[in-house]
């Protein structure tokens, strides 16, 4: 059974009639060059046969591409996608790079203790829910905690992810998201709701996405939903960015 999807990305839609004819027949175009466009992108990355679902990057393409027109992003041009609609035994995070077209990290992820077993079910932007948040975040600076190297993250979907930063989730590694723990265990450990890494491989993704650049998390929530899968504001976004083109 497909796992089910967040809502879909916002499409405009224009009247039928005289001038608005034309307008719609404006956006249908710019609508199929965005599709043609971001599924050249999804080829070049070769991130089909990793187990990236085309639904799952869209949407994070179509935020990240919101984001930069916001502002909110520096020129590192790197996005991290966490699809928690696959098993926590799968290599489920990926860190993007969009100028080179190359996939920077393809590696494990946890979700928090209470979204679920393998399969992560339920989150949460509560405090103390022990649950992963889903949404839209970019990255802050780095620091030291109790799970050592580690790095803020700014959640930004209002009733998803916005209480990131007071309920501590971070980025971090930790010894239960490797493969001998799934073989001791059938599964991946969980954490309070970060998206904790493999302890090999944390500093150095630490340090490439660290300073602004997007993160989404996607997960079997029919009802998520953010103002950052705008399409119209991503065709803009992307036809000015024309290296990823």
């Amino acid at each position: 059974m497909a796992t089910p999807l967040a809502a879909p990305v916002t499409r405009s839609t224009a009247a039928t009639t005289g001038s608005h004819l034309k307008l719609k027949t404006a956006a249908a175009t710019k609508a199929s060059l965005f599709d043609q466009q971001l599924m050249g992108l999804y080829r070049d990355l070769q991130v089909e046969n990793q187990g990236l679902r085309y639904e799952v990057f869209e949407k994070a393409m179509t935020g990240y591409l919101n984001l930069e027109k916001a502002g909110k992003l520096s020129d590192k041009q790197l996005l991290t996608v966490v699809d928690f609609g696959l098993p926590s035994t799968e290599k489920r995070l990926w860190v993007l790079d969009l100028e080179q077209k190359a996939v920077r990290f393809h590696t494990l992820v946890a979700h928090g203790h209470n979204s679920g077993e393998n399969m992560a079910t339920n989150f949460s932007n509560e405090n103390e829910s022990n649950m992963s948040s889903l949404g839209f975040y970019v990255t802050k600076g780095e620091y030291v905690g109790k799970h050592g190297r580690s790095l803020k993250l700014t959640g930004l979907d209002e009733g998803y992810n916005t209480n990131a930063l007071m309920r501590s989730v971070v980025m971090h590694g930790a010894d239960y998201v490797s493969e001998d723990f799934i073989r001791q265990n059938g599964r991946l450990g969980r954490s309070l709701g970060c998206p904790a890494l493999p302890m090999a491989e944390k500093d150095a993704i630490i340090e490439a996405v660290e300073g602004q650049t997007a993160i989404f998390i996607s997960g079997p929530d029919a009802q998520y939903s953010s103002k950052y899968l705008n399409q119209d504001v991503a065709v803009h976004s992307l036809l000015d960015n024309r290296q990823m083109i």
